[in-house]
């Protein structure tokens, strides 16, 4: 009957329509049981897994039942609207567990080929089926977010290997912090067999530490020998290897803290204390805790210790004004960090529209219809293709994270995008240059990962 019923159906996307490169991902699972896809954004990753799965379950028949892990609106928005666009994919079954746990349950009893979960609920799922688990298929969408052995999440998808036949890990950034996030992640794909058992036999492989026991560091010659232990199977792809994408243009622009305001950002720079109202002050009790409220003041607003926010300057909302004015023609996405942040952007701008869990702002900016998504990095840093609405891109917050950053511009900079895309960082103080520095640094350890492994 499935044959038949794809007969009758008019074509959409035929497999013949998939790239070589997307074909050759296509192969490297269906060869390697347990294995990792490191492809940049635009690539297709999407499509080359679903075409895999179609075949291990309906031409094959290795696989009965498959489980996603994905973020939660690439849960809502990806996986069974771009099944949808292909003919040979068109007809697989799905079946959502996003959301809480009464829709988790529910979407369990029905029949469907593959069953998608957002990353929160992988713990629920194994608590829920224990030995009743019935997936011999994994498919994890952005296993950087399993970067964590600590976590609930690894922690619960761990007790299951036994069960899992096959695993995919699906991602572009799968060391922005450094060879540290890569044990957890081959941990599920061969119980530690190729970067060791624990993660103290990891780091004890392949670091060194300083006297503190705090900070670790990668040995002389440790960065060729882990490349060399899970090369077998990783396929690594980059866009630029294989797709003709317009220009990337990044700039940086604000208008500078000074005169009163510079002065205070830098004694709370270092003094870690700042005297709001009257008798009132901030303190910064940590590095981390200083840098998180530097970016707050950078961005106008901060946070005392009762979580009220106190307002400092309009610096990056006039900057923004400018952007807008000087680009009448754009649609611009704009990334903030911070909820208070949010908050001055909608007041500042209440035409723009807050990017929703549901996807239907994803519709309304790819159809030209939204002049400023707003947008959270860790909201809209997987999956979503924006690449329609716009080409224009503010950073007004910003974050530390590599693989938020990054995916982050790829929304807008993929395949599929048509004009130059413009990425502008509003930066109005010293802390937003480092950050930038950071990142830039991050980056070059990650691409020397993924251009050896190619």
């Amino acid at each position: 009957m499935r044959e038949t019923t794809r007969m009758n159906k008019n074509p959409i996307l035929r497999k013949e329509n998939l790239h070589g490169y997307q074909n050759r991902a296509v192969e490297h699972i269906l060869t390697i049981p347990k294995s990792a896809l490191f492809l940049d954004m635009g690539l297709g990753k999407t499509i080359s897994t679903l075409t895999a799965i179609e075949d291990l379950i309906y031409d094959s028949f290795n696989v009965s039942k498959v489980l996603i892990i994905a973020p939660l609106r690439v849960c809502n928005t990806v996986w069974m609207q771009e099944a949808s666009k292909w003919e040979h994919t068109k007809d697989l079954t799905f079946s959502n567990l996003s959301g809480g746990k009464s829709n988790m349950l529910v979407g369990l009893q029905r029949k469907a080929d593959i069953y998608i979960i957002n990353r929160e609920n992988v713990k629920a799922l194994v608590t829920h089926l224990g030995k009743k688990w019935s997936f011999d298929m994994v498919v994890i969408d952005e296993s950087s977010s399993f970067k964590s052995p600590s976590s609930q999440r690894f922690k619960a998808l761990k007790k299951m290997l036994p069960l899992i036949n096959r695993m995919v890990l699906l991602t572009g950034t799968p060391a922005s912090n450094g060879y540290g996030d890569l044990y957890s992640q081959f941990f599920l794909l061969d119980g530690g067999l190729r970067l060791g058992r624990t993660q103290t036999m990891f780091r004890t492989r392949y670091f060194d530490k300083d006297f503190m026991g705090w900070t670790y560091t990668l040995r002389d010659g440790a960065v060729k020998q882990i490349q060399n232990q899970i090369q077998d199977i990783v396929l690594s792809m980059s866009a630029t290897d294989y797709l003709e994408l317009p220009d990337f243009i990044p700039s940086v622009l604000g208008n500078q803290l000074s005169g009163d305001l510079l002065k205070k950002y830098l004694k709370f720079k270092n003094d870690m204390i700042l005297a709001i109202k009257g008798d009132k002050k901030i303190t910064a009790l940590s590095a981390a805790t200083l840098s998180n409220k530097l970016l707050q003041f950078c961005s106008g607003n901060m946070y005392d210790e009762n979580g009220v926010v106190h307002h400092f300057h309009d610096l990056k909302i006039d900057t923004l004004k400018e952007i807008i004015d000087e680009n009448p023609n754009d649609n611009i996405l704009v990334a903030y960090n911070y909820k208070h942040e949010l908050e001055a952007l909608t007041k500042s701008f209440p035409t723009a529209v807050v990017l929703d869990k549901k996807g239907e702002a994803v519709k309304a900016w790819n159809k030209g219809e939204i002049k400023i998504l707003l947008a959270h990095p860790a909201s809209a840093g997987h999956g979503l293709n924006l690449q329609d609405g716009g080409s224009l891109i503010v950073w007004y917050g910003f974050t530390w994270s590599l693989e938020l950053y990054q995916q982050f511009n790829a929304r807008l900079y993929r395949q599929g995008q048509k004009n130059k895309v413009r990425c502008m960082h509003i930066a109005v103080g010293d802390i937003e240059q480092d950050l930038m520095t950071a990142l830039a640094k991050k980056d070059l350890v990650q691409s020397e990962l993924l251009d050896v492994l190619k």
